[in-house]
């Protein structure tokens, strides 16, 4: 089994954006040494709560403070920006880091609709505008364009032997047919939507077709998970997990609490139905807990590889949780 990490750069409840991005230094140093095999960044926009807005820039950082983990995006939201840059971005970074860059793109504005409308004036949040989008990034990361196009006479630089590892970042099946009429990895968000999930995948290896990218199908699956060493410990780390899952859908997007401040919270019906719901995007319990239940979830799945987001209040509990799974799964250092 791999494991690799999906950082969404949180802030901590007292802690700011600064504080933030030195805690994603500190964990891609700690996954690199521990055997993870890859590090990802999201972007997001218009929050208190997140500090990744740029990850092709941050990208750029962690690179250069580990040695052999692939760093990537998890992801790029692609109509955000002109298709060129992101190509140039990520074929410039596979220069400086080749073999260890990877390049996971996503429709979702990673925000709301007036923010992404600001960010790209000229999205008009039409799906044939992504495709179109995925066509020309392609084009331009591999130098193989129909003769006469527009990607033939504009070319991405740096133009560099090798290219970024291309994934597509779904949290429904759709995503997944693109990924596989174009010939992409594919990357399941099960933490953002934990129901179809595995026949999206079986959906995708059936009508994988090959690419310059990628000669066969390859999928994984992406989880929040809360590692203790305790079963006290990680019901605590549950817990807080589940009310900003319940705050994120009252629209409260910059909730960050400690267990102390919610553990005597009664909810109400309603609330505990949701919160029932929600569970299935975590995973929590003692190394050997969580161990099993993540691989009857790659077994569901059909995959060998799991992207694991961790978010807490304590980022001693943060780093403790990957180290717990790094031993239990006993990944190669």
């Amino acid at each position: 089994m791999k494991l690799s990490v999906l950082d969404q750069s949180p802030i901590r409840n007292g802690s700011n954006a600064m504080e933030a991005l030195q805690e994603s230094v500190q964990l891609a140093r700690l996954t690199d040494k521990l055997g993870y095999t890859r590090y990802w960044l999201s972007e997001h926009h218009n929050t208190n709560s997140l500090a990744g807005a740029s990850p092709e820039i941050l990208i750029a950082r962690l690179a250069a403070e580990t040695e052999r983990i692939r760093i990537g995006s998890g992801g790029v939201m692609l109509p955000n920006h002109s298709t060129l840059k992101v190509a140039e971005n990520f074929r410039l970074l596979e220069a400086l880091y080749p073999g260890r860059i990877d390049l996971g793109i996503g429709r979702a504005p990673g925000g709301d609709r007036i923010t992404a409308h600001i960010l790209n004036p000229s999205n008009t949040f039409d799906p044939k505008e992504f495709v179109q989008q995925v066509v020309d990034l392609q084009a331009w990361l591999t130098d193989k364009a129909t003769p006469g196009s527009m990607q033939e006479k504009v070319k991405a630089i740096p133009v560099i032997p090798s290219s970024p590892d291309l994934w597509m970042l779904t949290s429904s099946g759709e995503s997944g047919l693109l990924a596989a009429h174009f010939g992409i990895a594919l990357s399941f968000a099960h933490f953002i939507y934990p129901v179809g999930g595995p026949q999206a995948v079986a959906k995708y290896r059936q009508q994988f077709r090959p690419s310059e990218h990628l000669a066969a199908p390859q999928a994984s699956v992406g989880i929040f998970v809360f590692c203790a060493d305790t079963e006290e410990k990680a019901a605590e780390l549950e817990a807080v997990m589940d009310y900003r899952l319940l705050s994120f859908e009252k629209g409260k997007y910059d909730v960050f609490p400690t267990y102390e401040e919610i553990k005597d919270i009664e909810y109400t019906a309603e609330e505990l139905a949701r919160i029932r719901a929600n569970s299935g995007r975590r995973i929590s319990g003692t190394p050997a807990q969580v161990k099993a239940r993540l691989e009857q979830l790659a077994a569901d799945y059909e995959v060998d590889e799991l992207v694991i987001a961790t978010i807490t209040q304590d980022h001693a509990d943060r780093l403790r949780s990957y180290e717990l799974l790094a031993d239990v799964f006993q990944l190669s250092r």
